[in-house]
C-alpha cells in the first residue's frame, strides 16, 4: 500500500525499530497475537474478566515460548461489548477497531519515549475498559508536529510528572499497570501515533467505528512505522 507524505516521513525517521518498552526485552522475544473477533480461542474463556485475559495471555507466550504479544492495529474486536464506555445499539457507531498497536507483557514492565519529544498532557481514564493512567508526548521534528500516546500504565507513572517535562529516545518514561488501574485488562501498552489532537488533553479515542475509520486511519497512521516490529 503506498504511504502518504506523513507515514512515509514517520517510516523514514528511523531506519532500525524504535522501542516503546524497555531494551533488555529484544524483538526476537516479540510474537503477533491476534485477540480479533476472528479468534475462536476467545471463546473458550470470560472475554470480560481481565484476569482470564491475563491467564490466557500468559499461556500464550508461554506455548510461544516468547515475552511479548502484539499485535491490534485497526483489528476489529468484540473486547469492547463488555463495557458500556464503548457500546452502542448501532453497529455502525460501535467503537471497536483498534487505533493503536498493544504489546500484552508483564505488569511493570518499563516504558520507553519512542521518540525525543515533551510531555503534553497526562490523565487517569478511569471509565470501565479505558486507558487508565496516560501520557502523551509531543513531538516536533522537521516540518511535523505530532503526537505519541502512551496507555494503560501505572498510577505511579504520572505521580511526579509535569506539563513540559522532556524525555528523550529511549528514556523510561512510566511502568505498565495492572487491572485494578489500567482499565480492568491484562497488562499491556497500548502505543498510538496521533497527527491531530483535536484539543484532547491526557486522552484520545483509542477505537474507532466504522462510520468514522476513514478519518482516524488518516489521523492515527500504523504505530509499527516507527516500531519496525516485524520488519
Amino acid at each position: 500500500m503506498k504511504l502518504n507524505p506523513f507515514e512515509s516521513f514517520l517510516k523514514n525517521i528511523s531506519e532500525t525499530p524504535l522501542l516503546a518498552i524497555e531494551k533488555k526485552i529484544h524483538l526476537s522475544s516479540y510474537v503477533p497475537i491476534n485477540i480479533s473477533n476472528t479468534n475462536k480461542d476467545l471463546l473458550s474463556f470470560d472475554v470480560s474478566s481481565s484476569k482470564d485475559w491475563e491467564n490466557y495471555i500468559e499461556a500464550f507466550l508461554k506455548k510461544e515460548n516468547k515475552h511479548v504479544a502484539y499485535g491490534g492495529y485497526l483489528e476489529k474486536r468484540n473486547l469492547y461489548d463488555r463495557s458500556a464506555y464503548f457500546k452502542n445499539l448501532s453497529e455502525e457507531d460501535k467503537r471497536n477497531i483498534h487505533l493503536g498497536i498493544d504489546l500484552w507483557c508483564k505488569e511493570k514492565t518499563k516504558v520507553l519515549a519512542v521518540l525525543k519529544g515533551k510531555v503534553h498532557s497526562f490523565n487517569f481514564n478511569k471509565n470501565h475498559g479505558d486507558y487508565g493512567p496516560t501520557i502523551i508526548l509531543e513531538h516536533k521534528i522537521a516540518d511535523y508536529n505530532f503526537y505519541t500516546l502512551y496507555g494503560h500504565l501505572s498510577e505511579n507513572s504520572i505521580q511526579n510528572l509535569k506539563v513540559g517535562d522532556k524525555f528523550n529516545e529511549g528514556e523510561v518514561i512510566a511502568e505498565l499497570g495492572n487491572a485494578t488501574v489500567n482499565g480492568d485488562y491484562a497488562p499491556h501498552l497500548h502505543f498510538q501515533i496521533i497527527k491531530d489532537l483535536q484539543g484532547n488533553k491526557g486522552d484520545y479515542p483509542g477505537v474507532s467505528s466504522s462510520k468514522d475509520l476513514d478519518f482516524y486511519k488518516e489521523n492515527c497512521p500504523n504505530p509499527n512505522l516507527l516500531l519496525k516490529i516485524n520488519d
